[in-house]
């Protein structure tokens, strides 16, 4: 039973991991009609920042998450006016090669600047150890990560579906040029959306980096990973996306707990069985 209770603690955090960085790439190719490959990358650059933050200047964990976050958007700004906006509405081939471009980029420039070697993120001393349930102890930043990906999902639902800057962007997706004649800024929409993602992809790179670790080559190394999750739990659709994380989450971390020697073949075999019953996954809607 213990050894039941830590592979479902860890299915839970290590899935809603998952979520909280692969949540912006759904939302930027289910909303935004995106393919941004270089999504990946900008958590790796949170990542970074956060580790300079947290280790090389001792500010704390605190401190290193809001850095990661306000200077991953703060990069991500002129990249998304320069280049992305050059991609909206563009055939996918084209968004793939120009993310694809990007990705290395940030990899070669990363790789420049923080050296090439893994980076290390700190915990503050309130996520360190473990938290007594009474029957069970379980690590305080497991506890965490659950509490971030939910706090995330519910936000970004009410964000989407209960606000007027969710309505525009609905409007802006199903037509941007009729939104634009009613007075929506499509531009400024896209913008705040994709820093949005951004963010939540630098945040996602902190929370997660006890699972995967910031290294120079995070933003390929993960790249399949979070877009396999998008496809299955079905581009655009938070609570797919969610049910996606939480589902390959706990096939992952179960076969790497009771098969380590598999490595992550039942992660893509399941992947491949979710994808025949449901081509447009979880939650997709049809076209």
């Amino acid at each position: 039973m213990q050894t039941v209770f830590s592979i479902a603690v860890d299915a839970l955090a290590y899935g809603m991991v998952l979520f909280v960085i692969s949540i912006g790439l759904s939302v930027t190719m289910g909303l935004m009609r995106v393919v941004n490959l270089a999504h990946g990358g900008f958590a790796m650059i949170g990542g970074y920042i956060a580790s300079y933050v947290a280790r090389d200047l001792a500010l704390g964990y605190g401190l290193a998450l809001i850095a990661a976050v306000v200077f991953t958007i703060l990069i991500a700004i002129p990249i998304e006016r320069l280049l992305y906006r050059r991609i909206y509405g563009q055939p996918e081939l084209t968004q793939v090669l120009m993310t694809i471009g990007i990705t290395f980029c940030i990899i070669g420039i990363a790789n420049f600047v923080m050296g090439p070697t893994l980076k290390t993120i700190p915990l503050a001393p309130s996520l360190q150890g473990s938290a007594d349930l009474g029957f069970r102890t379980v690590p305080v930043h497991r506890l965490f990560a659950i509490a971030c990906g939910l706090a995330v999902a519910l936000g970004l639902w009410y964000a989407i579906e209960k606000t007027n800057f969710g309505i525009r962007l609905r409007a802006s997706v199903d037509n941007a040029a009729m939104a634009a004649a009613l007075g929506v800024r499509t531009e400024i929409v896209y913008a705040v959306s994709f820093a949005a993602a951004v963010g939540l992809a630098a945040f996602g790179g902190v929370v997660g980096s006890e699972f995967l670790p910031v290294e120079p080559y995070y933003a390929l190394r993960y790249m399949v990973t979070f877009l396999v999750v998008v496809s299955v739990g079905g581009a655009g659709s938070i609570p797919g996306a969610l049910a996606a994380c939480l589902l390959l989450g706990a096939i992952d971390t179960t076969g790497r707990y009771l098969m380590p020697e598999f490595g992550e073949f039942f992660f893509y075999l399941a992947v491949i069985a979710i994808i025949c019953v449901f081509p447009r996954g979880l939650a997709g809607r049809a076209k």
